[in-house]
């Protein structure tokens, strides 16, 4: 494998690639493009079927059953939807709890509702000098008065794996509200939304499924969906779409009621080649692939005394290796030096992130180690 074709690619916790990536996306954009030119009528007859072909993959990954899952734009307007639509008194007076650690977008939105919505966010701070939040600090801070708490499955950030299944059973003793932001850890590690049961999910196609920005899920537990009226709506919100009486509007039965106006389609139908080609592999081989090029990392950042800033038990990670740099070493030079040599990872200020997946080979992150060893020297 030549050094331009992707050996040494670490950015999956980005922007995820598999091999003939390129020729399926261009093949699927071509036939939307002639479809959505054509001179008949059948463009939705087309578009509208692989719409639901997305949201039918997505729910067969993550175990979802029929009806419970539908599209977003992202997971910020995914958390938007699932806030806008409970109860006035769901959320009024109580606390709406998240890590530190969590993703910044839905920090963001959250701090902009929490007065709309009469809610107070209670943010779990990291431990001075701690990389992640420990679930004994969710805990400590997760009490009766929490009437819904965003959990961050795997962290963009130093990679480390909640407990979930612990981290449930305290929320739902609290009587909580409970929604997981999977995007870090969808399409690499397994995940099952009724183990542990939580009432929603959100997530993208990018990062581990190789698929295009605007193509996020919703997914909502089917005993929270009648109690929620989406303050966006629409004519899609509704059981039939074309049902245009003014004074009728009923919301549809299921998750189609966060829908709203005329669905954008496009990022669905370009993510289908990448979801697709991943619900071909095998799971296993695909998780051991990632396993053993993270292991081949660490055992070298290792032997250059760089210090992790990651669970070094891969048990309790996702697919990617987050390194400290010492200050001396300006990160995002490192990065760009390293680019330059067809080597590619991010860094989050002094924090190198490295993700290896299908396209990343042994001999790619050979190469990343002994450039990273002599840029660091």
């Amino acid at each position: 494998m030549s050094a331009s074709s992707g050996d040494a690619y670490l950015l999956y916790h980005s922007i995820g690639h598999y091999p003939e990536k390129d020729a399926d996306l261009a093949r699927e954009l071509t036939a939307f493009s002639k479809n959505w030119s054509a001179f008949d009528d059948g463009q939705w007859g087309d578009v509208l079927p692989k719409r639901q072909r997305f949201i039918d993959l997505w729910a067969e990954l993550i175990r979802a059953p029929k009806g419970t899952l539908t599209t977003a734009e992202n997971v910020t307007a995914a958390m938007m939807s699932l806030i806008g639509s409970l109860p006035d008194n769901r959320l009024r007076g109580k606390k709406v709890l998240v890590a530190e650690d969590g993703f910044p977008s839905i920090h963001f939105l959250l701090s902009g509702l929490a007065d709309r919505y009469g809610f107070a966010l209670q943010t779990v701070p990291l431990r001075q000098g701690a990389h992640w939040v420990e679930e004994d600090d969710l805990i400590a801070e997760w009490d009766e008065n929490v009437a819904l708490a965003l959990l961050t499955w795997i962290s963009s950030t130093t990679s480390h794996k909640n407990d979930l299944p612990r981290l449930v059973a305290h929320g739902r003793a609290m009587g909580s509200l409970i929604g997981v932001d999977i995007t870090q850890g969808a399409g690499l590690l397994p995940y099952d939304v009724s183990a542990p049961q939580v009432d929603f999910v959100i997530s993208t196609s990018l990062k581990w499924l190789c698929g295009v920005p605007g193509a996020g899920i919703l997914y909502v537990d089917e005993k929270l969906i009648p109690i929620c009226e989406p303050d966006l709506r629409g004519w899609f919100s509704q059981d039939n779409p074309f049902s245009w009486a003014l004074d009728k509007f009923a919301f549809a039965p299921d998750a189609r009621r966060f829908d709203n106006g005329t669905p954008s389609t496009l990022s669905a139908i370009a993510s289908l080649p990448a979801l697709e080609w991943r619900m071909r592999q095998n799971d296993a081989t695909f998780v051991a692939h990632n396993r053993r090029l993270c292991g081949q990392l660490c055992e070298g950042l290792d032997a250059m005394g760089l210090a992790l800033a990651t669970p070094r038990d891969a048990d309790r990670r996702g697919g990617s290796l987050m390194v400290s740099l010492p200050d001396a070493t300006p990160a995002a030079d490192v990065v760009a030096k390293l680019r330059a040599q067809n080597i590619f990872m991010d860094c989050r200020s002094q924090t190198l992130r490295m993700s290896p997946g299908p396209i990343t080979t042994e001999a790619g992150v050979a190469r990343t180690l002994q450039a990273l060893s002599e840029l660091i020297a």
